[in-house]
Order: structure tokens, then sequence, then C-alpha cells
């Protein structure tokens, strides 16, 4: 189920809404109950079955992450521990979470690497074992271990499982983020208020994330999949389709972030942004700092700082940041081309501290350095996009005049010039330009806005039983 479909618009949504605000809270008699146990139960099952919608079995899996981490958790809260039993324990749950992740999200990967590895050496190699890929894998496992570290780092395990549940399977944030710590939800799940404004913000924030994916993210990609599948584009269709996929992949992602951060406010909840304005960034540093902010902060907390960030000398920080970034960009995907893309990131971030965290064209004025930080984003897009390596590195020669135009390059034209496609990379562009972006748009309430807003989603509304290709492209990471 998506965010984007009849059946999360008409029928989910506004039956979990409804329930949901049927449902008495209040304290217990004893006051150690939540008095919003009865509600954060009934997220807790919307959330399963939100995720159950994609392939029922799995839920089995994120329901065997709750569990086995909620245990951890109580046992690490325990006085009196032990070191040695404490490491334990924590060890037990990263083996079990990043378990799950090598097998069911890096295990075909391995395999066949290694069998081509195997039939390099003259070994005929073996039969390649599939497994299917559970969606949002990555954010759930990661919002789980987040909570263990910091049960070991000496945060308060918590004693309820219908509120430990809940915070993992929120479902506006369970399968493409943003990437929450427990720590955030822990006191709005006790306590949040449910206000009209805020309500009313939820909805505005949820229009205008709908209408970025649908008039914006779904269009521009049309150009974007016609042009990286053709044979052989030229310089200016090659630059053109990778602008497009730049597009794509923010109106796409931060339109779904957006439409979460919506859905929450209508719960209650207040999640965290996830995107800043990243195609205003003057250097990749920055760059880094507004884009996936959630993932950007997971890294840093968990990752980056334990590697011993910037307090082991110059080499290992760089090292530290080129690494933190290739793991980055395997957590993205299992190929070679995300983790090449999160090297040209990691190699810029690196470059980037070694000059005193300003890149090398840190003179240039304002708007060529945000172009030039530009570019180099659109480049490493194309390893995300490409199917494959030589898929990429053939994108890429296109683009700077290295390829040879093939035949049908005059259909292509016919395809990605079209007026309706000129205008919506034009409006995409003024919107990443401006600094006035849509989070700040939904943080205040008025008539206007909510007109605007919800004529903006019946637009949206119309366009999208007209498109045939309406998925989430975080989905599959």
């Amino acid at each position: 189920m998506v965010f984007t479909e009849e059946i999360f618009l008409f029928l989910f949504l506004p039956l979990v809404l409804g329930v949901y605000f049927l449902l008495p809270y209040r304290k217990s008699d004893d006051g150690k109950r939540s008095p919003f146990f009865v509600r954060n139960l009934w997220l807790t099952l919307a959330g399963y079955v939100f995720y159950a919608w994609f392939e029922p079995w799995f839920v089995i899996l994120m329901m065997w992450t709750n569990v086995f981490d909620y245990f951890c958790g109580l046992y690490l809260g325990r006085d009196n521990m032990s070191p040695g039993h404490r490491k334990v324990a924590l060890w037990m749950s990263m083996a079990m979470n990043l378990g799950l992740l090598a097998v069911f999200k890096y295990g075909v990967f391995a395999q066949v690497n290694m069998d081509q590895l195997l039939q390099t050496l003259g070994h005929p190699g073996f039969e390649i074992f599939r497994i299917a890929f559970p969606i949002g894998i990555s954010f759930y496992t990661f919002h789980s271990m987040s909570y263990v570290i910091d049960i070991y780092r000496g945060e308060r395990p918590v004693r309820s499982f219908a509120d430990f549940s809940c915070f993992v399977s929120l479902f506006p944030q369970l399968v493409a983020g943003p990437i929450l710590r427990y720590n955030i939800l822990s006191k709005q799940l006790h306590s949040r208020q449910h206000e009209t404004s805020r309500f009313s913000s939820g909805v505005i924030l949820f229009f205008i994330g709908f209408a970025m994916k649908i008039l914006l993210a779904n269009p521009v990609g049309t150009i974007a999949d016609a042009v990286f599948a053709a044979e052989s584009p030229t310089t200016l269709q090659a630059w053109w389709g990778a602008l497009a996929y730049t597009f794509q992949i923010y109106f796409d992602f931060n339109g779904y972030s957006v439409m979460a951060l919506g859905l929450g406010k209508m719960f209650g909840f207040e999640l965290i942004r996830n995107f800043d304005a990243p195609y205003r960034s003057e250097s990749i540093t920055e760059f880094w700092r507004r884009w996936h902010i959630s993932l950007s902060s997971w890294l840093r907390e968990y990752l980056y700082f334990p590697l011993g960030g910037n307090k082991k000398g110059e080499g290992r920080t760089y090292t530290n940041l080129a690494l933190v970034m290739l793991l980055g960009g395997l957590w993205h995907g299992a190929q070679w081309q995300f983790i090449v893309w999160g090297g040209i990131h990691g190699g810029w971030l690196a470059l980037e501290r070694w000059m005193g965290k300003r890149p090398f064209y840190g003179h240039l004025p304002r708007l060529l350095r945000i172009a030039v930080t530009m570019t180099i984003v659109v480049i490493a897009w194309v390893f995300f996009r490409a199917e494959d390596i030589p898929h990429a590195l053939s994108m890429l020669g296109s683009m700077f005049g290295l390829g040879h135009a093939s035949a049908w390059s005059g259909l292509l034209d016919a395809q990605i010039w079209r007026i309706d496609h000129l205008m919506v990379m034009g409006l995409c562009l003024v919107f990443v330009a401006q600094p006035f972006q849509s989070y700040e748009f939904g943080q205040k309430t008025t008539w206007s806005r909510l007109a605007v807003s919800f004529s903006l989603f019946l637009v949206g509304l119309c366009f999208m039983y007209g498109q045939a290709f309406n998925p989430f492209l975080y989905f599959q990471f």
C-alpha cells in the first residue's frame, strides 16, 4: 500500500483516523499505563496491516524484529549488569538485525559476485538462490537498532511492548522514513496533543506532498526513464535525462517525507524534517546536511562517531568519511553502482574536510558554487539511477560527448521535448531554487493555504488516475 493509491486515500486512512479518534485515551488507575495505550495499539495494528498489504509473510519478519529488540532493550536496562553481559546483549541485537539485512537485502548480491569470482578462477559456478526483498527492511531495522544502541548508551528502556511496537510500525514512517530514534517519539507515545491547528497543518502537508509526487516526480520520471532506456542519447538528451532524474528522486522522496510528516501530525506526532532545500547547497558537505537528514544523522551518530569521527587524526577522519558514505551507498541497494555513488560523495566530503570544510570552488560567487555542487550531485545520481556500472559509464560518456548518437535520437527528442515536459521541468527548477519549501508552507495553517493545498490535491487526484506507473522510489531501499 502506498500513500498515492485509492485503497489508502479512500479506505485505509479514513478508517484508521475515524477509529483512532473514537478510541478513549486516559491514564490507568495505577498510573503505569500510557493514556494513549489503546490508541497506540490501534496504530500498531494499522501499521502491520499497512505493511502486510505489500506481502503478508514479511509481517512475521517485522514482528520478530520487534520482539527480539524489545527484550534485548529490557535486558540491557536491568540494574547491576556486568559490562560483558551488556556487550553480549548489544551484539546479539546487532547480529540479528544486520543478519536479516545480509540475508534478505544482500544475499543475492553476495551470491552473484561469488559466482562471478569462481567463474573467473575457472570454477563452473553455482545456481543463484533468489531471495525476496522485504520492502522497507532497511528503515525499520535502523529504527530498532538505534533503540537498542541508545539503551546500551544509558537510555531507559520502554516497558510497554505496545509502545515499542507502535514506534517501529508507525505506518507514516514505516517503509521509507524518516528514520527516527526512539527518544524522538518516546514522550509523544505517552503524551501528545490533538489540536485542530496541528491536524490542519498535517492535512496541508499531506496534500502538498501528494501534489509533489503526482504532479512533479511522476512526470519528470517519464523523461528520465526514456533517456536512461535509450541506447545512445545525445549529449543534450543525456544531461536532460540526468537532470530529470535529479528532480524525480527529490520530489518523489521529499513528497513521501512531507506526506509522512502530515500523517504524523494528524495523529498528534511531530516527526523530523527530512529535507531542507538540498539543491541550494554550496558544497557536498552542506548537501548532506540538507538531504535525507534522518539518514545523515543516523550514520553520523551510529557509525561515524563510533569509528572515531574526527578525533583520531586527519587521515582517520578522511577514511571514516569515505567509509561511512560507502556503507551509506550500500545501504541504498545491493549493487555496485550504489557503492560507487557513495564513494563519490565520500570522496568529496573527505576533500572538503581536508580543505577546511570548504570546496575548492569556494572562491566562486554563490550561484556558481551552487551550480558546481549541483553538477557533482547530478553526475553522482547517474550511478544511482543506472542499471549497472557499464550503463552508468555509457550514460556519462554521452553526457560528456564521448558517445555516438543513435539513429533513433529523433524519436527520443519527440518524447522528452514536449511542451508539458518543458513546463514541468521548469516548475521543478523553480521549486528547488527558492528557499521557501513545502515544510514551511505547512507550518502555518490559514484558509488560503488550505484552499491552495486542497486544490493541488484535487488536481493530483485527476492526474493519478491517468498515470500507469506510480511507485515510490525509496520503497526499493
